[in-house]
Formats: structure tokens, sequence, C-alpha cells
């Protein structure tokens, strides 16, 4: 559910492995794979795939041993779970494979059966009918737990799946501390997002970063992880390449404001660190200032690079 760049890919990768799947997506997206099939590009392939997709929930008939794994944006998680919870048992297991760490409790609130995923992969989306992945030798690494905690039969098996589409993926019953870390690496895509390819964004991005681990840190919320924070590690052993020459872009919301979605998910990631400042009487003003020029790049549709680090940084 949300066939974008982690969606597309991880239901192109299922559907080669063998497994059934559907696809639901929306707009021009939704139009191009339902006349032509989902493209997936690759460093080594380019293979078009004629998957079924819906514009909606209700175009699923839903059986009891099947999964939902959603993949919109955070933004979109709560109008898309209550589309889902119109036509699937509320006992329909749902697994977040969304950066940030809300989806999971907004989905526990309808449904009984949730799941964390902690999604690395290199991947875009920036045309109707057409995903990419970056990894040459493997495609991303997906970790599943059980939310808050825990792991189960299902976690297991998922993450077999998942191997066999070509992902690295473990059960991890701390999925929570996983994804929190990998929120304090998400803290950077903002910047991307509104100051391009600036060679000063460094800088800005530590300090959000850092503003980030403190305000988790003075929480008391877990969040360290080396492998998650390798990024470097994780690229080279994946063999992260070019595809049609061209190596990848931008993150998901760099994606977002080129792709002119309308929203980005700014407000559940640097938000989240302004959120928890605010709960414990800890200024976030890093954060909170990256929030706000985030709506302003959409509201005004700006491109990447409107506004410099150095402009940024001076404001805080």
């Amino acid at each position: 559910m949300g066939a974008g760049a982690i969606g597309g890919v991880v239901g192109a990768r299922l559907t080669q492995a063998g497994r059934e799947v559907v696809l639901i997506a929306r707009g021009l997206h939704y139009e191009a794979i339902a006349a032509a099939g989902l493209t997936l590009e690759t460093p080594r392939e380019r293979v078009t795939l004629r998957i079924p997709v819906v514009r909606a929930p209700d175009a699923v008939g839903f059986a009891p041993e099947d999964i939902v794994l959603l993949a919109t944006k955070s933004q979109d998680t709560l109008a898309a779970l209550e589309a889902l919870r119109d036509v699937a048992p509320t006992s329909t297991p749902v697994v977040c494979l969304q950066n940030g760490v809300e989806n999971e409790r907004v989905a526990l609130r309808i449904f009984s059966d949730v799941y964390g995923a902690v999604v690395m992969a290199p991947t875009a989306h920036l045309d109707p009918g057409v995903v990419q992945a970056y990894g040459a030798a493997v495609t991303g690494q997906i970790d599943i737990g059980r939310y808050p905690s825990g792991v189960d039969d299902r976690c297991s098996a998922l993450c077999d799946a998942l191997q066999a589409a070509r992902f690295a993926s473990e059960p991890r019953s701390d999925i929570m501390r996983l994804k929190h870390a990998k929120l304090i690496a998400n803290l950077a895509n903002v910047v991307q997002a509104i100051c391009g390819e600036d060679p000063g964004a460094q800088a800005l991005i530590e300090r959000a970063r850092e503003e980030g681990r403190s305000v988790l840190r003075a929480a008391g919320i877990e969040f360290d992880d080396e492998h998650v924070s390798d990024l470097r590690g994780r690229w080279e052993s994946w063999q992260v390449g070019e595809i049609a020459g061209r190596a990848r872009a931008g993150g998901s919301t760099w994606q977002s404001i080129i792709r002119g979605a309308g929203s980005v998910e700014t407000d559940y990631l640097n938000g989240e660190v302004t959120l928890q400042g605010r709960l414990i009487g800890v200024p976030t003003p890093v954060n909170a200032l990256l929030q706000s020029l985030a709506q302003q790049t959409v509201r005004e549709r700006r491109q990447p690079g409107w506004f410099t680090a150095k402009q940024v940084l001076a404001q805080i």
C-alpha cells in the first residue's frame, strides 16, 4: 500500500521471487502501472512486471493469510489505515515500511497486529510507472519486529520472504530502537530538499542530528546502532551503483519535492525531534526551523537549492 520508491521496489522484488502481490497506487503512477506494468530499473536490469494494481483497498478481496505492507509517507498513514479498515479485518497484519516512529502507534489504534520495519534501501521513484533500486548485489536491508517489541513466527516468515527477494532481512525484537536510529539519519533528508547539493550542508545536517541525539537522550529513548548509521559501509556491501549512467540523485524528501507531491514527511522526522523536545522542555531550534522551511518549500513550490545552508544557519 503505497507503491512508490520503497513499496514499488519491494512489490517488484517479491513478485520476482514468486510471491502473490497486489499494489495499491494512485494518480498517474496507478494509471501507468495499470496500462503497461511496473518497470523496475537497477544497475543490472530493466524489467517490466505485470503486477495487479488497484487505486484503493476496497478493490482488494482480503484473505486471512494476507499481509499489508504499508509504504505510504507518514503524513498519509492515517487516511490509508482508515481506508484499509473499511474493508479488512482489524486482525490483518500491518507492517510499517516507513520512516519515522509514529506510524506504528497510529496503526495499533486500529489494527491488532502491527510490525515495525527498518528500511535501508537506496531506491527512487520520479516517473509514473517506474521505480529504481540502486543496489546491485543486495537491494537493501529490511529488518522486522513486532510493535512495540518482540518477534514472532510471522516476523521470521516475512524476513525469509524478503531474503528470497534479494533483501537482507532479520527479525529484531528491539525494532523501535533501530527505527529511532534511522530517524536520526533521516534528519538530513529535509536539508537536501531545501538546500540541494549545497557543499555547506554537512554542517547544518550535523547540527540537526546532534540536536536530535541530545533530545532523544534527554527523553530516555534508545537509538544507538552502528549498522544503521554506517551508510557508506552498507552501500559498499550492497554494490550501490549507477542506473543508465546516473547515480541516485536524492533522498525521499528531495524526491517528493521534485515530483511535486504537494507534501513532505518532515513533520514526522525533524518534527519528531521537535515534539519530543517540547514534551520534556528542551528547545529544538534547528529542527523546528527546518520544519518551517520544509513547509515553505512545498507551499511556495520551491525547488531544492532555493535556500542555502548558510542562510539556514544564520536564522538559528
